[in-house]
């Protein structure tokens, strides 16, 4: 009787690797109008409400106080955060550097304009903002470590590696990625 063989590391399905999220942050300082514009820019690209960020402590050089709100924030799930991802990669022509991404498999880039962006169009009454996306990656079992009850932690072969959320930017995004 012939058994069958174990199949290889990319066919299981668990270990595939997905975009989990990606996390789009405009930090623009102490003026609440350009708050307020940055906040309308973000939703416009991403079609999602941003969240307010408040200052966690005083620096009076920037005229920034503790709690007063500085940033926008705005986490994309699934479908749009795969669109908003591919549209952000042609603001930086599909090229990342090498130090961008961690141990965990996660990397974060900066648009220095949301102009950048294609089909962004520049409004002068909102003006021109940068951001940073930060993209975390994963396997199906995540939620595994998450989850509040039956908690357990996620095994080292499971973990993504830094060569391996490389070489997943390569063949699904089509990234070229440099070293400095």
């Amino acid at each position: 009787m012939i058994e069958a063989r174990p199949a290889k590391k990319e066919e299981n399905p668990m270990r595939r690797i997905r975009v989990e999220k990606v996390v789009v942050n405009s930090c623009i300082g102490a003026s609440p109008q350009r708050l307020e514009r940055a906040a309308k820019i973000i939703e416009m690209l991403t079609g999602q409400k941003p969240e307010l960020r408040k200052a966690k402590k005083t620096i009076k050089g920037f005229g920034i106080y503790k709690g007063q709100p500085i940033a926008v924030r705005v986490t994309l799930r699934k479908e749009r955060a795969i669109e908003f991802l591919r549209k952000a990669l042609q603001a930086v022509n599909n090229t990342l550097k090498a130090s961008s991404f961690d141990d965990q498999g996660n990397f974060s880039f900066g648009i220095r304009e949301h102009l950048d962006i294609p089909g962004t169009k520049y409004d002068p009454e909102l003006g021109i903002i940068g951001m940073d996306v930060c993209v975390h990656l994963s396997r199906p079992g995540l939620r595994v470590s998450l989850r509040r009850r039956g908690r357990r932690s996620i095994p080292k072969s499971h973990r993504i590696t830094r060569e391996e959320a490389m070489e997943f930017m390569r063949s699904e995004f089509g990234v070229r990625i440099v070293e400095e």
